[in-house]
């Protein structure tokens, strides 16, 4: 188990270049837009939302080289393409060619999303998957946390304090190669290449107690049933297709990215200072590593439904109090105690389950594929909403905003309630079967 866990973090560690190249750039936000004399229009779709346009093209298009090299060789590409976005980006003196390194960046945070879960999901124990695959979620909101923390730090370092706070990146990128060249390749993956012997030798070490023979003819049979022509848009996926489209478009329609984008600036919009509205940043980086921990915690014991049951009910109440705050021109520090509760909400539900879920539901041929999936619908709209919200404040104003996302996440709660199985202890063959054989009449709440 200690070797798992060693591989699972390295492979997680994607995570935390994801979660910080996310969030390091709302310190530099105003700076840039100041600097470069851009509208609130090109600011706000090309120089912030670049990234996440990259992100996009790296969620649609990363399942091919997740396929085709492998989980572990796509995972090393990645960190380099985070590496080479913190350097270029550090260096650049145009809004266009900071876009371009920002894009770099967002293709490897994409793909991440698709190679760091299949990878940790195809070396775990069923009773730990979720755990170990919600490593990466953690990882996601330590990125956060320490991009807040640095951009703070950061915030006086030189003429343009910007450089330091996007170039930072470049060290943990570096480290992150260097751990990710150690792991082996995933068993499952070996085995879809015919590799059947390297996969006997993982399969050995990952669970030593189990009949390692038993096991490689359980993942072969469900391989086999797999025909090589299928693609996740044939009717006998459409059950995980759309569990997969639905967890993915509320994630995003909760508002979390908007949110992580521009916290300094909703903070200044709720009256806060700017260095108020940093540090009150960084209060939201630590509370969403707190109950990160809370769900990688309970995501085996109470399962995947159960906390976005507590997370749906956290967001609508959270969400509808931030609304209430900007509507009633309510002062001081609450709009940042009820966004506190929000990304609390999150981090408990849908931050610790997304890619534990869409890691879990399609079968191991077209995991990379499904995961692509789900991932580009996450992406597109995380690249969409951010880059509306500065027009949005500007013209409707924040109460509106956050009113439209707390309407969202009823709609979220009747889904989770009405559609999504439990996935929680079954194998990821098991749950291939279970999904697909009754893909019209998938239970609805299972232990």
């Amino acid at each position: 188990m200690n070797k798992i866990l060693a591989w699972s973090i390295s492979a997680a560690l994607a995570g935390f270049l994801f979660g910080f190249d996310t969030v390091v750039i709302s310190g530099a936000d105003k700076q840039l837009q100041e600097l470069w004399g851009t509208s609130d229009t090109f600011h706000g779709t090309v120089v912030m939302a670049m990234a996440l346009w990259g992100t996009v093209v790296g969620a649609i298009f990363g399942g091919i080289p997740t396929n085709k090299i492998g989980r572990k060789n796509t995972l090393i590409i990645i960190g380099i393409l985070y590496l080479v976005s913190a350097l270029g980006s550090a260096m650049v003196n145009d809004p266009i060619s900071f876009a371009f390194f920002r894009f770099l960046g967002g293709l490897g945070v994409g793909a991440s999303t698709i190679a760091a879960p299949a990878y940790v999901s195809e070396i775990a124990p069923a009773d730990k998957r979720g755990k170990l695959v919600s490593l990466y979620q953690f990882n996601i909101v330590l990125g956060i946390l320490v991009a807040f923390l640095s951009n703070y730090l950061l915030r006086n370092t030189g003429a343009q304090p910007w450089r330091w706070m996007v170039g930072v990146e470049a060290v943990p990128a570096l480290i992150y190669v260097l751990f990710v060249v150690f792991i082996p390749r995933s068993p499952r993956w070996l085995i879809s290449r015919g590799r059947v012997q390297d996969a006997q030798k993982v399969l050995q070490i990952i669970n030593p107690d189990i009949n390692v023979r038993e096991k490689l003819a359980e993942i072969k049979h469900q391989s086999e049933t797999e025909k090589t022509g299928e693609n996740i848009f044939m009717k006998k996926y459409r059950f995980p297709l759309i569990l997969a489209f639905l967890v993915a478009f509320f994630n995003q329609l909760s508002g979390i990215n908007a949110f992580l984008y521009y916290a300094p600036r909703i903070f200044e919009s709720a009256g806060l200072g700017e260095s108020t509205a940093l540090l009150s940043s960084i209060g939201i980086g630590v509370v969403n590593l707190l109950f990160t921990l809370l769900g990688v915690f309970l995501i085996d014991r109470l399962g995947r439904r159960q906390l976005m049951l507590i997370g749906s009910v956290g967001y609508i109440i959270s969400l509808s109090l931030v609304a209430a705050a900007f509507f009633l021109n309510w002062g001081g520090l609450w709009v940042p105690i009820f966004l506190f509760f929000f990304i609390a909400a999150h981090a408990i539900g849908q931050g610790a389950v997304i890619w534990v879920f869409i890691s879990e539901i399609f079968p191991n041929r077209l995991r990379a594929s499904g995961q692509a999936f789900g991932s580009s619908t996450h992406w597109v709209l995380a690249a969409i909403i951010p880059s509306l919200i500065p027009f949005l404040f500007s013209s409707i104003g924040p109460g509106y905003v956050f009113a439209f996302f707390a309407f969202m996440m009823l709609l979220q709660l009747f889904f989770v309630i009405f559609m999504m199985p439990e996935t929680k202890g079954k194998s990821l063959e098991e749950l291939s079967e279970e999904l697909l054989i009754n893909n019209q009449q998938v239970p609805i709440t299972n232990n």
